[in-house]
């Protein structure tokens, strides 16, 4: 059933579309000659040009061969490709293609889903197995990373107008290249030796007259001394604009935002009724933009004490408080009333990018034995986006707050509690300036007719400076909130003005004031919440900080190898027997350096962030073989045998030995079978080692609540009654146990995350075998297939806070590392205390099919056409949290891991003449809604139109025309059926910006002079 699903996935796109040769563009007459290093070549698989006809490298080799004979499945994108797509955001091409397809963009790297210091950056995710697992490569060399403490290679930095081709490869690459390759290779080759000029300029818009895009690309080379030298230099400058989510209806307006929430009328649950049905205008409960404000009291039935009402009384402008309609069971929602709505509280859709990218690459043969080779970068990325406001819960104000006072009158005699989302403070974003600098030098040449050196130096640096904007440093914050009259001049005033021995922190009887010195000539301003635009500038100067941090990213690798073949000395039946033979070293140190209230501790909306610094460094030797046992016999075209193997040595985890075998068989030349076996190592990186012990804020979702116990595994029930028996409840307690009634059970949980020393190495056993047909009587036809299997064990997992609670309780029994991390306070049972840590004890196993179909078709008058396929089935992906523990189905998750079964790609290009069109097709399958877990407890969760996604289907066209041999104009249309997110979803299947139009035009010239 999945093997004619698949090939009816691969028939409709083959018959429904259109895509244009390479040559159809206007090409550069700059020279781009292959390259002659050993870390660059064509692909293996399907390229849109032409394939040299000489021996060059192919990406996951060292050893020169021809293209065809490569033994690992190598997915290849030319430029043509690329400029087609019309996206001059090289990410947001890669991640609509099924191995990338979690990589991390510039839209998932803004608003609230940025990581700290990481706005507008983009990473790539081979095999949903994580951006520290994918090796990013520039002509095979390694990339300085982007991001402290990672491996995670920008791919802002790489030069957009410079790629010859994008080369992907699955597994097996640390035998060839190192470590952080378990999941494969993404390889960028890049164009040499210009001879000219070429120049692109584009600029896009969407349909809405926002997310506006401006690229320029230039790019100048000259020969020198007879051609033995060329020098070139290149410049690019992209600007991306900011994409608010208020600007889209359906992510900023409440009327058209819809959510599935749990269905107030269906308690107790009613089986033949929907539990989660769609709704608009949902809001957080029981706080609110102007301040939602308890100022009644009620006695505790069970204690006798007298406390607040767990309902708000009136908002901050002073009306009586609509709570809408409360929906229990939704994580703390309500529809209507007067609550902060959910939408747009997250922040954009897409950051503000603006970058300048500049290249110098220059060479020089000295002689057939020596040429000399020189590369040089400077990338300089701006990136702002705004985020989520800070927020209060249940903050006091005492009873002779002015504010107070002045806004309830004598009601309020024992204070109140104010919860609040503070979008009047300015709310929190991150402004980042990223530069990144590399260096590469090295000479190469020819040892006699059958053996070639390289030897290489590379330099690289990434230096950030990065603001957190608009942080409320928390002393003041307090002492600002707690204001009252001079009795001298009735003027409101702080109380710590007044009184320099005040407590500072009304919700902290202990806190001192640390960032100000109370009394008269302290400086602090009063401040009033209640009501929204009522703070002062002068207040929110005095409590407001923007934070400044840093970081550096370096990296050294010098590398020299020999490659050739034995043919001095003998052959086999199949050739000589070919090798390369080399040695590596590596260091990479990361520094981060936080802003001194962050490290102090002392913000009210961030947890103590300490500075973070580490380096390690590693000797390597590696070699590889390649055997061509027969050549050109009767049903052996072609038997081949390939291996590699590497050593390494680890200044922090020690020795590692990861190795590859491959081979290839073509009883003809129409057929070529291939497959190969490996095994790869990744080290844990700086940050998993050297992270220092800081403290977190989470929102967990208990998974002991009631309304959670039956979607975890078998063990949650069990394991939940033991856990909070530990913490001192009796039955009675643990049958009325319900953290998510209690908001500060759930909200902003203090807890604390760091590295860890003691980590080794994760193992990654790979192997692949496919299929390559060429059949001859369907000339210009290519079709590949390749089956792959991963199985990565001790693998480093970092859970989340909600993950580690969720984790501890779905294991076996509560002896497991999860647990360790996990306090819960005596008596409440809540979660009081976390860790959250890097460990040695996960695993993960991912498997499926690749398949690529090139065909190349001259029709004569009607024009030529070339039709290309990517797609993809996948099998299966597994995570198994800790050893011994149930595997968890990762497979059509939409959340932390996006695994379609079915997901490809496919181009149908047409030219004649000077003009071309293009048509691109997107396309991947349903994605669950909700769990296996959560659907196995509630057959009746929703309605069979919600629980998945739906699938995606997107198509792109766009012309050109050549005007004459050096001019090209272009103009497109991304998306163009302007498809959105599906319902409940801002991001899935679509991306939120919608229908995109876009126009450029390009000119090459062969000579500058």
């Amino acid at each position: 059933m999945n093997s004619l699903r698949l090939s009816l996935l691969a028939t409709t796109l083959l018959a429904g579309a259109a895509a244009l040769p390479a040559a159809a563009q206007v090409e550069p007459t700059v020279q781009s000659n292959k390259p002659e290093v050993p870390t660059a070549g064509n692909a293996s698989t399907v390229t849109d040009d032409a394939a040299d006809s000489g021996e060059i490298v192919v990406t996951g080799s060292r050893i020169r061969r021809p293209e065809v004979d490569a033994p690992s499945p190598v997915t290849s994108f030319s430029a043509v490709t690329l400029q087609q797509s019309g996206r001059v955001n090289v990410t947001d091409f890669l991640s609509q293609n099924p191995a990338l397809l979690s990589s991390a963009t510039s839209g998932t790297q803004s608003g609230s889903t940025s990581t700290l210091g990481g706005t507008g950056t983009n990473l790539l995710n081979l095999r949903n197995l994580g951006t520290d697992r994918t090796l990013v490569l520039v002509d095979g060399r390694r990339h300085v990373a982007g991001l402290p403490g990672s491996a995670a290679v920008d791919i802002n930095t790489i030069p957009v107008d410079l790629i010859e081709r994008i080369d992907v490869t699955t597994g097996g690459a640390s035998a060839v290249y190192g470590a952080d390759g378990v999941s494969g290779v993404v390889n960028f080759v890049l164009k040499r030796d210009f001879e000219g000029l070429l120049a692109r300029a584009q600029t896009g818009i969407s349909e809405k007259g926002d997310a506006g895009n401006r690229f320029l690309s230039l790019t100048a080379g000259k020969n020198f001394a007879s051609g033995r030298g060329n020098v070139a230099l290149s410049y690019e400058f992209r600007d991306d604009d900011r994409l608010s989510s208020f600007r889209r209806s359906r992510t900023g307006d409440p009327n058209f935002a819809f959510g599935l929430v749990r269905d107030p009328n269906d308690f107790p649950d009613d089986p033949n009724a929907p539990d989660f049905t769609l709704r608009n205008n949902l809001r957080y409960a029981d706080s609110s933009r102007d301040g939602a404000v308890n100022i009644r009291q009620v006695v505790d039935p069970e204690t006798g004490e007298l406390g607040f009402t767990g309902t708000p009384d009136f908002t901050g402008s002073g009306k009586v408080y609509d709570r809408g309609l409360l929906l229990p069971g939704s994580g703390g929602l309500t529809q209507g009333g007067d609550s902060t709505p959910t939408a747009g509280y997250q922040g954009d859709l897409q950051p503000k990018n603006r970058i300048h990218n500049v290249n110098l690459l220059t060479s020089f043969e000295v002689s057939p034995a020596l040429r000399l080779f020189a590369q040089g970068k400077y990338t300089n990325t701006k990136s702002f986006s705004v985020a989520q406001p800070s927020f209060d819960f249940f903050t006091y104000l005492a009873p002779d707050n002015a504010y107070l006072i002045d806004r309830f009158g004598g009601a309020a005699t024992a204070g109140a509690l104010v919860s609040r989302d503070n979008f009047d403070f300015g709310v929190r974003g991150e402004s980042n300036k990223r530069e990144t600098y590399r260096a590469v030098v090295g000479a190469d040449g020819r040892i006699g007719d059958h053996a070639r050196y390289e030897a290489s130096y590379v330099y690289g640096r990434t230096d950030s400076r990065f603001l957190s904007t608009n942080y409320r440093i928390a002393d003041r914050y307090f002492a600002a909130l707690d204001a009252v009259r001079d009795p001298a001049t009735g003027q409101i005033v702080c109380r710590s003005t007044l009184n320099p021995a005040a407590n500072i922190d009304p919700n902290n009887f202990d806190a001192p004031a640390t960032t100000f010195t109370p009394g008269a000539a302290g400086g602090c301003q009063p401040l009033n919440i209640l009501g929204e635009g009522m703070a002062s500038a002068a207040s929110l100067a005095f409590i407001n900080a923007d934070l400044i941090n840093t970081y550096r990213v370096q990296q050294h690798v010098a590398s020299a190898s020999i490659s050739g073949d034995f043919g001095r000395f003998f052959e086999l039946p199949g050739g000589p027997i070919g090798f390369a033979v080399g040695g590596e070293y590596r260091k990479e140190s990361s520094r981060f350096v936080s802003d001194p209230l962050a490290q102090a501790g002392a913000l009210a909306d961030l947890a103590q962030i300490l500075p973070e610094r580490g380096s390690f460094n590693v000797k390597e030797a590696f070699g590889e073989l390649r055997v061509p046992l027969l050549r050109d016999l009767p049903f052996a075209e072609t038997l081949e045998f390939n291996a590699a193997i590497r050593f390494s040595d680890y200044s922090t985890i020690g020795s590692t030995t990861t190795w590859q075998v491959s081979g290839i068989y073509a009883p003809v030349r129409d057929v070529r079978f291939r497959g190969g076996y490996s095994e790869a190592v990744r080290a844990p990186n700086v940050t998993e080692l050297f992270a220092p012990q800081n403290g977190a804020f989470s929102f967990i979702d208990d998974p002991c609540d009631p309304e959670n116990l039956p979607e975890g595994t078998q063990y949650r029930v069990a394991n939940c009654r033991a856990a909070l028996t530990a913490a001192g409840l009796s039955a009675a307690q643990i049958a009325s146990f319900s953290p998510t009634s209690d908001p500060q059970a759930t909200a902003s949980l203090p807890g604390r995350s760091g590295g860890n020393n003691d980590l080794g190495q994760e193992t990654a056993k790979t192997w692949t075998a496919g299929v390559v047909l060429q059949p001859r009587f369907i000339p210009g036809l290519q079709i590949t297939a390749d089956w792959f299997n991963i199985k990565l064990r001790d693998a480093i997992n970092t859970p989340t806070a909600q993950q580690l609670v969720e984790l501890c309780v779905d294991q076996p029994t509560l002896e497991n590392v999860y647990c360790s991390n996990i306090s819960r306070a005596a008596g409440t049972g809540y979660v009081s205390d976390y860790f959250v840590g890097p460990q040695n004890v996960a695993a993960f196993r991912t498997q499926g099919l690749d398949v690529t179909a090139n065909y190349r078709l001259d029709a004569g008058q009607v024009g030529l056409f070339n039709f290309k396929l990517v797609g993809n089935y996948l099998d299966r992906l597994d995570f198994v949290p800790t050893p011994g523990a149930d595997r968890e189905n990762e497979l059509l998750s939409a959340d932390n891991r996006f695994a379609p079964r079915y997901s490809g790609t496919f181009d149908l290009t047409w030219t004649k003449g000077p003009v071309t069109l293009n048509y691109g097709l997107n396309y991947f399958s349903k994605l669950r809604r909700f769990t296996e877990d959560q659907v196995r407890a509630n057959p009746d969760i929703a309605e069979a139109k919600y629980l998945f996604y739906r699938e995606r289907w997107e198509h792109d066209l766009q012309a050109s025309i050549a005007a004459g041999e050096k001019f090209n104009f272009y103009l497109g249309v991304n998306n163009l059926t302007d498809e959105v997110g599906d319902v409940a979803s801002v991001r899935i299947p679509y991306a939120p910006i919608g229908r995109y139009f876009y126009a450029g035009a390009r000119i090459a010239l062969d000579s500058i002079f």
